[in-house]
């Protein structure tokens, strides 16, 4: 019995030595074409990305994963149309849109009078006009108290025009617009932004950039790498995976041999019956 249980707590050493002097292999990245860290520009897929941020985070296991956010900004070109008799705004006033003819090259905006604050802003005159079977008229009262009727095309003021042709630019929205096209339809607005592409890479994934797949890793929460030679590192993912696989092997063996030589001893002190 002695021998058995000195016999498995030898296999226990032994295993529990290997566990403990092994070296787990590590992942890493042999000359990737990305080394970069928070802030830094970096050049994939035919484009500059910059590095835009780093973090860690715990998963449902508990467990730290790094992740990491790329960005790149680039210019597109953003386009309006105005509809013919439509209403934009433009320079905090409303205009209607007026395009004449069917070959027009050019459209004007017409400015659409607020008559309702024009008449609030007067004293002398009612708050509605007042319409009659010859025309629409605005009721104003002189200093005499004697109520007059004034056609409200001598009333209101002429509404601003402003023409613009195809090519002249205009001020919009806060920013310079170029009249693109006119047509009896509508005019067209073309002018150009700036948008951000963002990227979200993850610890030990692929992610595709342009038309180039790259494998990223991060090897602290500072440093992103990526690689192209994706085949290289699936062979030290196999490589991770088989050493664990392993070191669990050894583990369970380590557990089953102290528990065989426990219930070996126990069995030792059992009274014989005869």
């Amino acid at each position: 019995m002695a021998v058995f249980v000195a016999l498995f707590l030898a296999v226990a050493g032994v295993a529990g030595a290997l566990t403990a002097t092994a070296e787990s292999p590590e992942i890493a990245l042999e000359n990737p074409e990305v080394d970069a860290s928070v802030n830094d520009s970096i050049d994939v897929g035919g484009e500059t990305y910059v590095v835009a941020g780093i973090s860690e985070s715990e998963n449902d296991d508990g467990q730290t994963v790094i992740s990491g956010t790329l960005e790149r900004e680039f210019t597109a070109e953003t386009s309006e149309t105005w509809a013919n008799e439509s209403t934009v705004s433009v320079d905090d006033r409303e205009w209607r849109v007026s395009i004449p003819g069917e070959n027009a090259s050019q459209f004007t905006l017409v400015e659409v009078l607020d008559r309702q604050a024009i008449l609030e802003a007067d004293d002398d005159a009612e708050n509605e006009t007042v319409t009659l079977e010859d025309g629409e008229y605005v009721a104003v009262t002189d200093e005499n108290g004697d109520r007059t009727l004034v056609p409200v095309d001598e009333y209101f003021p002429a509404p601003e025009e402003r023409t613009h042709a195809e090519g002249e630019t205009l001020d919009y929205d806060g920013q310079t617009v170029t009249v693109d096209d006119v047509t009896s339809d509508g005019a067209v607005l073309v002018w150009e932004t700036t948008e951000t592409e963002t990227v979200e890479v993850a610890q030990q994934s692929t992610v595709t950039i342009g038309d180039t797949e790259y494998v990223a890793h991060f090897p602290d929460a500072s440093t992103l790498r990526m690689s192209t030679d994706i085949e290289a590192y699936e062979a030290q993912v196999t490589e991770v995976e088989r050493f664990n696989q392993y070191n669990s092997g050894l583990s369970r063996v380590i557990v089953l041999a102290i528990l065989s030589s426990i219930m070996l001893a126990g069995m030792a002190f059992i009274p014989s019956r005869y």
